[in-house]
């Protein structure tokens, strides 16, 4: 079993049912196992238009390898209505495989860990919420200028 962590949003719809349903599907993926889910938090889009988001971040223990585990999550986002009209386009769910165990590649397809993470107070602070002893207290500081309320 290799522990991941998965970051899930969403700003279209119902996008608080959308995250909690999403936290439940991961869950429920071949082989995996939920360890740890955060508060939702609302956050104002980054690099992106459209209204403010609903975001929170799961840990799992999972058999699946890398790649098989982020084709059953684009399979959930695709299962939610995902379109992807255009770069950070607004969404119905997005789920971002963050963390994991300890892999390290870059590929076309997939990069872990995930390149933007320690950019986003949307990613860093659920993170730190369920995983405090993955996210300084200097990465929070970098992030503190972005809005973000915990629900």
């Amino acid at each position: 079993m290799t522990r991941a962590f998965v970051a899930i949003g969403g700003n279209l719809g119902d996008a608080r049912d959308a995250v909690v349903r999403a936290m439940g599907a991961i869950g429920a993926l071949p082989g995996t196992h939920l360890l740890a889910r955060s508060s939702l938090y609302r956050s104002a889009p980054v690099d992106a238009a459209g209204p403010d988001f609903i975001n929170a971040v799961v840990a799992v223990e999972t058999t699946l390898a890398p790649l098989a585990l982020l084709a059953a999550l684009q399979g959930l986002e695709q299962d939610a209505g995902r379109e992807r009209p255009y770069r950070n386009a607004p969404r119905t769910l997005d789920l971002d495989l963050l963390v994991h165990g300890e892999t390290v590649m870059d590929t076309p397809v997939l990069t872990l860990p995930h390149p933007r993470m320690a950019q986003r107070a949307f990613v860093l602070q659920p993170l730190a919420e369920i995983a405090p002893e993955r996210v300084g207290a200097a990465a929070l500081a970098l992030v503190a200028d972005q809005a973000i309320t915990r629900l």
